[in-house]
């Protein structure tokens, strides 16, 4: 391009100079050039000159592409300015052409000889014309002195002969005015007297400057606006003139004077025509050059105006690909396209920048309570397992992990099979609630399952109930233990007393036995004893652990023991009511974490009674409303189950049960752990069915054991390091 460049700026000298040349060489320099020759010169001259601008008006496009926010990638300037300078450049071409063959065409005929001889042909005819009537009252003037000479010879001005001798002179001369004027010796002209004489001064009919010219004796004739003058020397010694005039046709005396005028116009034109011409194109050329290059300068300001706005929606666009959402851009004031495109743009990142914004903060919500779940889920102990479509596990807590004896179970990608193959086929088998057993670590343990289909995956939530059973079974034996040693400690005493009255009696009147009767006696009286000893340990296996008071969030227990069954059970809704203050409770948590469990496992249980048999199941739900009243913490448990049987009064008793699985200790095991801790238990049915526990804890009486408890703990635990051992663990 800058070899283009250098050729077109040694073009354009090249056809400038050959253009002064074939000027100067087309014969005189007044001579009228040719229209054809003009705009062959004009088109020569113009084109070089143009592509030149626009060659420099590219190289300024360039610079300002590479100034802008794309960069040298911008090509838009560069488009802009040859688009619009072709645009420009082609029509202007043709107009200037056009209007130089058009005004030279229409000239042309002004600077011929045929315009020249019409404008000198007019002059002539009016030029005749005055010097036709100067001639005329030259020819008047001059015998009309000679008279005058006369007749002052014989008389004088004062004379009123003389009088009517002067007006005779202008009537028989046919003259419009006369008069006979002198001048004295301070150089002022005076009238003697006139003849039809107007108002004007009498320097307007003889100017003084006209004086020296009449010192000859010879008349002088002037041509004024509407009449002929003449002027002639009466007496050179007294200085006395005689003037007279004649009117003619104003019209044709301005047209004459306009006829020189012109004549005189079109020959100053006529020598510098060729001047004019060159002039005239030149200013062509110049405007011309002028509209391109303003054309230019609108495509620069245009493309500027378009370019600015892209290059800040390209910068915007990259920064919003680089993660910055605040990008925003400027909206012209104009309300066009481009601003329309500018607000789209900022509505486009604001949007995005909100949605980033709720997403990250979605995400966070997400990882809290993912976080959250899995520190509960690894604090319960509850196992729970979570497996996608192709039984991969995706979750396991720590729980989990320790009932399967799957160490780091979580951290590697392991299938269900792997890690509990007894828990993969019960999926396979489509089981939703079993009780199973596994082995782990060796030893086997018994599960209580519960398999929740989730997408694609499913939940498996399950318990170790293995301590559980052995509890139940414990429980069973105790109740039996019991049962058992009431009925043989009745007997015991009156056999004891029987034998011993026996001896006190007989003993000393029965002779001759070899003391057989004393050692019969003997023996009933010993074996007695061996049994009561053995009644007194039955009773003591029958009997539950003894609580340990210490003082517990209530609120806390029964949320523990709610949440496990809010896991395995979600399609139940579960809602707890807890109010912002309740006093602490005195309590073994253990034994009511057993109790609560007991009692939201009965609630789960008959919700499923209920959904089993023909009854409609409007909302499965369980609602816990814990609250306080005179001094009493009350919980209640309301479920939307099958309901109360009819011998409801024996629902706490051993071996009680309405469910085909139930074993029967459960409500009584809760029973007897409610009423360890001083507190009370009723069941009622629910207004629109179902169930309704209610437990209730006196808060000032249990206040005092929890507080002796940890009374002897602190005394037994200084004096007792086993012990101390003991409640640690």
């Amino acid at each position: 391009m800058p070899l283009v460049e250098i050729v077109t700026l040694c073009t354009a000298l090249g056809i400038a100079g050959a253009s002064y040349f074939v000027i100067i060489d087309k014969g005189s320099s007044q001579q009228f050039l040719t229209p054809l020759v003009v705009a062959g010169l004009l088109v020569a001259n113009l084109v070089p000159v143009m592509g030149l601008l626009v060659l420099l008006a590219r190289r300024v496009a360039r610079g300002r592409a590479a100034k802008s926010m794309m960069g040298g990638r911008g090509r838009l300037h560069i488009r802009l300015v040859a688009l619009f300078s072709v645009i420009a450049s082609v029509p202007t071409l043709l107009v200037v052409v056009f209007a130089s063959l058009l005004f030279q065409y229409g000239v042309e005929f002004w600077f011929s000889n045929r315009a020249r001889t019409v404008l000198v042909s007019a002059d002539r005819v009016a030029q005749a014309y005055v010097a036709e009537n100067k001639t005329r009252i030259l020819g008047d003037v001059t015998p009309m002195a000679g008279d005058i000479r006369d007749a002052l010879g014989r008389t004088n001005l004062d004379d009123p002969r003389f009088s009517e001798f002067f007006a005779r002179q202008v009537a028989y001369r046919v003259l419009s005015e006369a008069a006979i004027l002198s001048v004295g010796n301070d150089g002022a002209l005076r009238l003697i007297g006139g003849a039809n004489l107007d108002k004007r001064p009498i320097t307007k009919r003889l100017p003084t400057t006209l004086l020296p010219d009449l010192a000859d004796g010879q008349a002088r004739a002037t041509a004024a606006p509407d009449r002929v003058e003449g002027v002639i020397l009466l007496d050179p010694k007294v200085r006395l003139y005689l003037y007279v005039s004649r009117h003619v046709d104003p019209v044709v005396l301005a047209q004459s004077a306009r006829a020189r005028t012109a004549l005189s116009d079109y020959n100053a034109m006529v020598e510098r025509s060729r001047t004019l011409q060159l002039r005239f194109n030149a200013a062509l050329i110049l405007v011309t050059l002028m509209i391109v290059a303003a054309v230019i300068w609108i495509a620069l300001k245009l493309a500027d105006r378009l370019v600015r706005p892209v290059g800040e929606l390209v910068d915007a666009a990259r920064r919003v690909a680089g993660g910055d959402l605040t990008a925003r851009v400027p909206v012209p004031k104009s309300q066009d396209e481009i601003s329309t495109l500018a607000n789209t743009f900022n509505r486009m990142t604001r949007r995005l920048e909100e949605q980033n914004k709720a997403l990250v903060t979605a995400n966070a919500q997400v990882d809290a309570r993912r976080a959250f779940s899995e520190a509960v889920l690894a604090g319960v102990s509850a196992g729970v397992i979570s497996i996608d479509g192709s039984r991969r596990v995706t979750l396991i807590n720590t729980s989990a992990e320790a009932m399967l004896g799957a160490s780091k179970a979580g951290d590697r990608d392991l299938t269900l099979a792997e890690v509990a193959p007894e828990l993969d086929r019960l999926v396979d088998e489509g089981a939703t609630e079993v009780v199973t057993q596994v082995l782990a670590h060796g030893e086997p343990r018994t599960l209580a399952l519960t398999i929740t289909r989730t997408g694609n995956g499913h939940v498996l939530t399950f318990d170790d109930i293995s301590q559980q059973l052995s509890d139940q079974r414990r429980a069973a034996w105790a109740d039996v233990a019991r049962r058992i040693a009431h009925e043989i400690k009745n007997p015991l005493t009156p056999i004891q007393l029987a034998a011993e009255r026996l001896q006190r009696r007989y003993g000393r009147e029965i002779q001759g036995d070899d003391g057989t009767f004393e050692k019969l006696t003997a023996t009933i009286v010993r074996q007695v004893g061996d049994l009561r000893r053995m009644v007194d340990e039955f009773s003591s296996f029958a009997r539950m652990p003894k609580p340990i008071f210490r003082l517990e969030s209530l609120s806390d227990i029964v949320r523990h023991a709610l949440f496990l069954h809010e896991v395995a059970h979600p399609d139940i809704r579960f809602s707890i009511s807890v109010p912002d203050t309740l006093p602490p409770l005195g309590c073994d948590r253990r034994q009511l974490g057993q109790a609560f469990t007991n009692i939201f496992k009965n609630a789960v249980e008959a919700i499923h009674d209920k959904e089993k048999s023909d009854q409609p199941l409007d909302e499965a739900a369980i609602v816990v409303t814990i609250g306080e009243q005179h001094g009493h913490i009350i919980v209640s448990v309301a479920d939307t189950g099958i309901g109360l049987p009819a011998d409801r009064e024996r629902l706490t008793e051993p071996y009680m049960t309405t469910r085909a699985r139930g074993t029967g200790l459960g409500l009584a095991i809760v029973k007897n752990i409610i009423e360890e801790h001083l507190a009370t238990i009723a069941f009622s049915d629910r207004p629109d069915g179902g169930t309704i526990v209610t437990v209730g804890f006196d808060v000032e009486t249990l206040a005092p054991l929890a507080a002796l408890e940890n009374a002897q703990d602190d005394n037994s635990d200084e004096a007792d390091p086993q012990r101390l051992e003991s409640n640690r663990s």
